[in-house]
């Protein structure tokens, strides 16, 4: 009879801690997954420390969640396997959440967006797209969007258009270009800058921000911002934290010190210091 009892009241407790809602992590530690050669968002500087916008508002976050965050560098093409795995508890590299991706982890608010844009050598006949300069939202506006797209088509008949691979870029010149241009991917945006540079590609496709910072690089001397640029949709809401479903009190930590960077106006600064414009996304 004792025995019975005992394993009745096992049963009754196992019960009850199946039925008791789960304790929510107490967060004093994050570990946070970069690329690191995405300026000016991150990137890897010669002795291998990390600098860029996302850098410096990372820091100011973690200040104001009142947590210490340790930087871990990742491969682009892994990133999200690699947050799921445990690597890291959160993704902070220029990455906008899309619907594709929301299907596999969670986002936070956005708190950065440029918008997508072509970039080509001074030199080509492709310097001179129409257009040029005009934002184009996927979303609010899609008639004039799709009427933008189709006004520069025929100016990429033939051509090589280069980008990183997995990236939002690359998801809408498949969609949109593939059937007039041959899209060549990249592990790295350095990569299609180089081949940019030597003429291998006519072409590549970033956020407006890095085609700024790149243009600037020594060997980029001759590439220039070019046609359109683009947004939403897609293209996703804006750079926005990555994480685990399921971290739900991270999230929400992340939030309300984003929500509070927004406000006094720390994203607008720190964008202006690293992209010369504001990218805060109200």
């Amino acid at each position: 009879m004792k025995t019975l009892a005992r394993l009745a009241g096992l049963t009754i407790a196992a019960v009850a801690m199946l039925a008791a809602p789960a304790l929510a992590k107490e967060w004093t530690t994050v570990n946070i997954g970069t690329e690191g050669a995405f300026p000016p968002w991150n990137a890897t500087k010669p002795d291998g420390t990390l600098e860029g916008f996302e850098i410096d508002l990372a820091a100011d976050l973690c200040e104001r969640m009142k947590v210490k965050c340790n930087w871990v560098i990742q491969s682009w093409d892994g990133i999200i396997p690699a947050l799921q795995a445990g690597k890291f508890d959160a993704i902070m590299s220029g990455m906008s959440a899309t619907a594709k991706r929301e299907e596999v982890i969670a986002f936070t608010e956005p708190y950065g967006s440029t918008g997508q844009t072509f970039a080509v050598s001074k030199s080509s006949d492709l310097a001179k797209l129409p257009l040029n300069g005009e934002l184009f939202p996927l979303a609010s506006k899609p008639e004039e969007t799709a009427k933008a797209i189709e006004t520069i088509k025929p100016y990429f008949k033939g051509k090589v258009i280069g980008v990183q691979a997995s990236s939002i870029a690359e998801g809408f010149l498949q969609k949109n270009f593939a059937d007039v241009a041959e899209i060549r991917e990249y592990g790295k945006t350095q990569e299609h800058d180089l081949d940019l540079a030597s003429g291998r590609v006519d072409a590549i496709m970033a956020s407006m921000a890095y085609v700024g910072t790149a243009s600037k690089e020594p060997g980029n001397e001759e590439m220039t911002a070019a046609g359109p640029r683009f947004q939403g949709g897609m293209l996703g809401k804006g750079s926005s934290i990555g994480l685990r479903k399921g971290d739900d009190d991270l999230k929400a930590m992340f939030d309300k010190a984003i929500e509070e960077a927004k406000n006094d106006g720390t994203i607008k600064k720190l964008s202006e210091k690293w992209f010369g414009f504001d990218v805060t996304v109200y």
